[in-house]
């Protein structure tokens, strides 16, 4: 719609008690505008609202605009493709994505898969893929797109066609087990899958540790892509500004649906995006108005909503609503009554719309009044029912796309209306059930075929075979062409990163290794580690220090003078404590990320720094210290979202424990984080008590991680009580990595009966059992006493071992009697062990089973057993 046209539905408002002076103004902004153009008018618009806020008349403009296209046809660029080709391709991806999730289920039922969502997103994706999704090449280090998590039967369609999957791979789609490659023993290590030259399974959604080679950002669960897409973008402005990394002229990508909104993960960072002026951040929200069962506001409409939301957050908004058949309609309708009508047209009208064909929608939308019934004249049922959407018009879709990427100063949404399972017909489009249609009958997939002028055969469209044109044809060589013009193909995953070197432990951690008996928390050694490590000439600058909002808590504040907070703004004022040792210091180069209250937002940063060595081709070291509680348990399906993008980096508990945090009571106190930390294959969880074992683990971690170069991450748990630190006893480093060795034995003083006891202890109750086994050997007893810094490490090495002895059980050889072990966490840590000690000891398990309280220390470990006087009342 022009901006001509949009003025003519400017009609006087009802209740307008004078007429003739509205006109008046009317007349006046229009010869403004006519005159002086938008920047002007602009300003005018500004300053009656200022006016209007200083005379206090209650008014503000609405968040909403017409339900129409931002972009009107006048400001529309040329379209730089070959639209009938680009169709062509659409329509064959289409069909083979279709193809392949049908052929699954027609051969195993249970498998499931999506067709409707990218039958919906299909011409989102692909305008995106064939003019603005960059690869990585030498001169650009590629974009970053995030791929709605139920349209990727759409994404391997298209790797068919280029060439990167084969058909033989489209037909083991959701079979990652029973394909050619798995057999042959992928399964277990999928990055050697698409090397085998077998066929490969395909995973159900964007999985990077399934498929290491292609996907590049996991999307499902669903909210967890957009808190993601907007924490890398801002991660790449973090490496400009440290001047570590140039990554201007990229774009952040994301592709995701209306229903999706609803997560808050997906709200969160909304602000976030805009107080950093992310221009390098673009969302394209899929509107096909359709949850999974049914409309997303089947009684109001989704795109206003986000429309205000977005706004009011300070994005860019850019509406996508009506193809370009709809421009003729708008042009001739003089009175507003499409406009009118869509915004009185809620999201579940609309909904059936999208589901009926042509002659209901003259009937029942065109046939709300005559000024629609005289637009719809001259128009068969034929076209009204092919009256595009926004989002399926490739034309508006790339204006839509030019504008958001030219952009400056604030991230763009880009809000397209599309149809849900566009193009099914009755077998999907736009049907409460179409989310989970998977079956087609022969007439369903003759009409497909004619719908979108597919070159099959009747045999072949009922066969479902795949389609692809020779090497030599149009199609192929446009798409190729398209994508050398990009720098390749999207998605793709790099792993390709220098190495970077470690110091030795002894320079940054030997104060640690030989504590000699000197009280500190392993919070306070492990902060003065990093202050050491942030000073290596090359290990330093890659260290990313996050903390949600308690740098003070954690004793860090003199890292604010060292290395500074990182703000893209640096710091326009002088801080309160400006004239103190440790005061707070925003640097636009400042190292730490301090997300304010927000441990989604902080883990959102840590996994982009945890995966930069494959996103930028620049390996980074985040280190997130939180307290532990509001880890695993708050933020634990994005962890492992970051496990599946095989991050990289440490995760940092702190304040661990059930009785640690003594005051806090149930909400903050942590007894499980070490048991779910178990269930992730690619996490290294240790709960180390004394600063030596800290050490010795930080070091481990590093060069596992950075020289290496291994896809695993740690999570290590450290407290905030001050104890005697002992040294760490000479060849105790392996048994440190590996799970546990053996402290130290207490012998019976001397003229008492020896009987024997051996204790096992971890974390913050090391401490506890040691009291105990002091105890113990005065009532005469032999203890041994050994230390377990991971649980989870012992019991995997259990489970590995298929002959011979777990090491666990290698460690305990020497020692003799009941095995009692007693933990901070609740009892099913110290149970995932038992299968593999000595079969003829007893084992009894001490733990913090239950929900916390608020008391001293002394007071919890006695409430829930784990003090010294329990543990030696276990051994009798």
């Amino acid at each position: 719609m022009t901006d001509a046209a949009q003025a003519r539905y400017l009609n006087t408002p009802e209740g307008d008690a004078d007429p003739s002076e509205t006109a008046e103004w009317r007349e006046a902004f229009a010869a403004l505008l006519a005159s002086q153009g938008p920047e002007r008018a602009r300003f005018m618009l500004d300053e009656m609202a200022r006016l209007a806020r200083a005379q206090r008349v209650g008014w503000q403009p609405e968040l909403n605009t017409p339900y129409v296209n931002t972009i009107a046809v006048d400001q529309q660029p040329v379209f730089p493709g070959d639209l009938e080709i680009e169709e062509r391709l659409g329509s064959l991806m289409r069909w083979n994505a279709l193809a392949m999730v049908v052929k699954a289920n027609q051969a195993y039922g249970e498998l499931g898969g999506h067709i409707a969502s990218y039958a919906s997103a299909a011409d989102l994706f692909e305008v995106g893929n064939n003019h603005f999704f960059h690869g990585r090449h030498e001169n650009h280090l590629g974009d970053l797109v995030f791929y709605q998590p139920h349209s990727a039967p759409g994404v391997y369609a298209r790797a068919y066609l280029e060439g990167r999957l084969t058909a033989d791979d489209l037909l083991h789609y959701r079979q990652e087990l029973t394909s050619p490659a798995a057999l042959a023993g992928a399964a277990q290590a999928p990055e050697t899958a698409a090397d085998s030259g077998l066929a490969r399974g395909l995973c159900s959604y964007p999985h990077p540790y399934l498929m290491p080679d292609f996907w590049q950002f996991p999307t499902g669960s669903m909210g967890i892509g957009p808190i993601s897409s907007i924490y890398h973008a801002r991660f790449m402005r973090y490496l400009s500004h440290r001047q570590l990394l140039n990554c201007e002229g990229r774009k952040v990508w994301g592709v995701f649906g209306d229903g999706e909104m609803d997560e808050p993960e997906s709200m969160s960072a909304l602000t976030l995006a805009a107080r950093e002026g992310l221009d390098n951040l673009v969302w394209v929200v899929n509107c096909n108005l359709q949850r999974l069962d049914g409309p997303v506001r089947g009684n109001g409409r989704i795109i206003d909503e986000l429309e205000k939301l977005f706004a009011g957050a300070g994005w860019n908004v850019i509406k996508l609503v009506w193809g370009s058949d709809w421009d003729g309609l708008f042009a001739r309708d003089t009175t507003g009554a499409l406009t009118r009508a869509f915004a009185n047209t809620v999201d579940g009208q609309m909904q059936t719309f999208a589901a009926k064909d042509g002659r209901f929608n003259r009937d029942n939308f065109f046939g709300q009044n005559e000024a629609l019934q005289r637009l719809a004249q001259g128009m068969t049922d034929e076209q009204i029912d092919r009256l595009k959407r926004g989002g399926h018009d490739l034309v508006k879709i790339h204006a839509a796309y030019a504008a958001a990427a030219a952009h400056q100063g604030q991230p763009t949404v880009i809000l397209a209306q599309t149809k849900k399972g566009y193009g099914m017909g009755t077998a999907g489009q736009g049907k409460m059930t179409t989310h989970s249609h998977k079956k087609f009958d022969e007439t369903d997939l003759i009409t497909f075929r004619n719908r979108f002028n597919l070159p099959l055969t009747d045999e072949q469209a009922k066969n479902l075979d795949f389609y692809k044109p020779g090497d030599d044809s149009a199609e192929m060589l446009y798409l190729h062409q398209r994508r050398q013009q990009l720098g390749g193909f999207v998605p793709k995953r790099h792993t390709a990163a220098q190495v970077v070197n470690v110091p030795p432990v002894t320079q940054y951690a030997n104060f640690a290794l030989q504590a000699e008996g000197k009280e500190m928390s392993t919070t306070m050694a492990f902060v003065r580690m990093l202050g050491t490590l942030l000073k290596d000439s090359e290990l330093g600058p890659r260290i990313v220090p996050i903390v949600a909002d308690e740098a003070r808590t954690f004793g860090m504040a003199n890292l604010f003078k060292q290395v500074g907070i990182y703000s893209s703004q640096g710091q326009r004022y002088a801080p309160e404590d400006i004239g103190s040792v440790l005061s707070y210091r925003e640097a636009m180069d400042g190292q730490i990320l301090e997300e304010g209250i927000s441990e989604a937002g902080a883990l959102a940063s840590w996994t982009a720094a945890a995966t930069s060595y494959s996103v930028h081709g620049m390996a980074m070291l985040p280190f997130y210290i939180y307290y532990s509680m509001f880890g695993f348990q708050r933020v634990g399906d994005q962890i492992w979202a970051a496990a599946d993008q095989r991050a990289r980096g440490f995760l940092l508990g702190a304040t661990s424990g059930r009785t640690t945090l003594s005051g806090e009571g149930l909400q903050h106190q942590d007894g499980t984080s070490h048991l779910i930390a178990a269930t992730i294959p690619n996490c290294k969880a240790y709960d180390p008590a004394y600063a030596g074992e800290l050490a010795v683990i930080i070091d481990h971690g590093m060069r596992e991680m950075l020289v290496e170069q291994k896809d695993v991450f740690y999570y290590v748990t450290m407290m905030n009580a001050n104890y005697a630190q002992p040294s760490l006893p000479a060849g105790a480093a392996e048994g440190v990595i590996r799970g546990c060795y053996k402290l130290e034995v207490y012998t019976p003083t001397e003229g008492k009966s020896a009987k024997a006891v051996t204790l096992m202890g971890s974390g913050a109750i090391l401490t506890e059992v040691v009291m105990a086994a002091e105890q113990l050997a005065q009532e005469g007893f032999e203890v041994h006493v050994f230390s377990v810094t991971s649980w989870s490490e012992l019991a995997r090495d259990g489970a590995a071992c298929a002959s011979g002895q777990a090491y666990i059980a290698e460690q305990l050889a020497d020692s003799q009697g009941r095995i009692i072990a007693a933990t901070d966490y609740v009892r099913a840590v110290p149970e995932s062990v038992r299968a593999w000690l000595p079969a003829d000891r007893a084992y009894t398990t001490l733990g913090t089973d239950g929900f916390g309280r608020s008391d001293t220390r002394a007071a919890l470990r006695a409430f829930f057993q784990v003090d010294a006087a329990s543990i030696a009342k276990a051994a009798h």
